[in-house]
């Protein structure tokens, strides 16, 4: 069962647990969460951005069970349109600089409660979201008041395999981590090797 593969560095508490239990929308910020927030420039003076491929089938794992998928994002970036696109991410705000008023509307379009949010943030513009949602989580890269405002700071930094680590977390207190890797790992779905 895949519940029995996941051994984090740290357990969540059953608080925690509990709180994930309750997660029916995953919200994710983009700079430092999504990516390490480091903001590279080309010739043309356009940003360009790394994403961790780990964190992505994090993000698809969630949506097969049922979890949709928001970014709320200060900054307008094609980048971040093109990832969302990509990974086929339910709601898109970009451009938002108050993010408390992003989170309510996104609340209303997605039909959740603050409880049945969950949302990965990682510095002072978060803060009105990680204090509103139901699970709070931030990043070890992040800032101090955004990691003290979070039930979880996960292990992974931003954009080194934080989002998976915390989607892993909500499936597991959920119970559908196994139903989540089933077809990874399942033997039947498993290439057969003719060793002789």
């Amino acid at each position: 069962m895949a519940e029995n593969l996941y051994f984090p560095a740290v357990m969540p508490s059953e608080e925690v647990l509990a709180l994930a239990r309750e997660v029916r929308l995953l919200i994710l910020d983009v700079d430092g969460v999504m990516t390490t927030g480091y903001l590279d420039y080309d010739a043309n003076g356009e940003v360009v951005k790394s994403f961790y491929v780990h964190d992505g089938l994090g993000i698809q794992l969630l949506r097969q069970v049922g979890i949709p998928i928001a970014i709320i994002s200060g900054r307008n970036s094609k980048v971040t349109a093109a990832r969302a696109k990509d990974l086929k991410i339910d709601f898109l705000y970009q451009g938002a600089q108050d993010k408390g008023l992003a989170l309510s509307q996104l609340m209303q379009e997605a039909h959740v409660t603050p409880q049945q949010c969950a949302y990965i943030g990682d510095d002072v513009i978060d803060l009105p979201i990680l204090r509103a949602v139901g699970f709070a989580a931030s990043v070890p890269n992040g800032h101090v008041l955004a990691q003290r405002a979070a039930h979880w700071v996960s292990n992974n930094s931003g954009g080194m395999g934080a989002v998976r680590e915390i989607a892993e977390l909500i499936l597991f207190a959920q119970d559908k981590l196994s139903l989540a890797y089933d077809a990874y790992l399942n033997d039947e779905h498993t290439p057969k090797l003719d060793i002789m």
